[in-house]
């Protein structure tokens, strides 16, 4: 009896180990509707991708060129728009590709690659959002010393940290989800995500709720402790356009912070009884638009940045002028 059990339980993990063995690509299911309704989806996240990559590699190379914005603050929001075009990048080509074809395969490293890329970098930003908070508090709190505060010495180290918690955090999904991968190689997804490639709904998902949701409390905890001094700074602060500033200079960062880990909430860090795919995939969706916003926001709230952008038009005025004129 006990023989004929072990043998039943070994065909039974050799059966499992083949089904996981013979999954070589996968189907993005995606958005399954009529072609008009792919076609137009395609013209809307090509108009999407394209200001998303403008307006962040725009950011960066304003950062670089303008003398002005040389200080820490600036170099995190550089990072920043980088990390947003580059998931912007991983992400949405392939999700164009498949609007307008019929094949929508992906191969298993290419998946696996993605994931790895996509969650990286998405956790990465959560870290470098709590960095940018503590250096909001560290300018704010002592503006006399902030340079030397937040040196090189510094803020270098908080930005590859930020890198090295992001790849560290993925590596657990990326070993988790891809050595447990189901026989079903459909995913009901616009792309390779953790929660539509979980093999075993119940035990991923808790590790899924519980290791987020840590770095989602920490990070949280550390924007709201640097607010909450600068909440006290600005108490202490006898001039109105003082506060003004400090207002201007921090409305940014918290409608950014709060936009982001509303979203990384909502996807990741809800009962398994809530979870849908079709909700996931919406709301993982809803993100590539999010990030089209940085820019938005972090330009039109900052002073500093608005001033080199209208340095920037005016030069090219200027430049364009001479240009005429030289032809004349």
């Amino acid at each position: 009896m006990k023989m004929s059990q072990l043998t039943s339980d070994s065909d039974l993990n050799r059966v499992q180990m083949k089904n996981v063995t013979e999954v070589t690509l996968f189907i993005l299911m995606g958005f399954t509707d009529g072609f008009e309704v792919q076609v137009f989806l395609f013209v809307l996240f090509l108009a999407i991708y394209l200001f998303t990559v403008i307006g962040n590699l725009g950011m960066v190379l304003l950062i670089i060129g303008d003398s002005r914005l040389h200080n820490p603050m600036y170099y995190f929001l550089s990072v920043l728009s980088f990390l947003d075009a580059c998931y912007s990048s991983i992400v949405t080509p392939q999700m164009l590709v498949n609007f307008l074809k019929e094949n929508k395969a992906i191969s298993f490293l290419g998946c696996a690659t993605q994931m790895f890329l996509a969650v990286t970098l998405g956790t990465t930003e959560c870290f470098l959002l709590a960095a940018m908070a503590y250096d909001r508090y560290v300018a704010i709190d002592n503006p006399l010393l902030y340079s030397v505060s937040m040196s090189s010495r510094v803020y270098v180290p908080l930005i590859i940290a930020s890198y090295v918690g992001g790849i560290l955090h993925d590596s657990i999904y990326t070993v988790a989800t891809f050595t447990s991968i189901c026989a079903s190689n459909e995913i009901s997804h616009v792309s390779c995500d953790i929660p539509p490639l979980l093999a075993s709904p119940h035990t991923n998902q808790l590790l899924l709720f519980y290791v987020v949701g840590s770095i989602e409390i920490v990070t949280i905890l550390i924007v709201l402790i640097s607010y909450g001094f600068i909440l006290l700074a600005i108490l202490r602060m006898h001039s109105a356009e003082g506060r003004r500033k400090v207002f201007s200079t921090c409305g940014s960062h918290l409608t950014g912070v709060s936009i982001y880990h509303g979203t990384i909430l909502f996807m990741y860090v809800r009962p398994s009884s809530n979870y849908t795919l079709d909700h996931d995939m919406i709301v993982s969706t809803f993100y590539t638009i999010v990030i089209l916003l940085n820019p938005i926001i972090y330009s039109l709230r900052n002073k500093d940045v608005k001033e080199a952008i209208q340095n920037v038009i005016r030069k090219n005025g200027f430049l364009n002028q001479v240009s005429f004129h030289s032809k004349k």
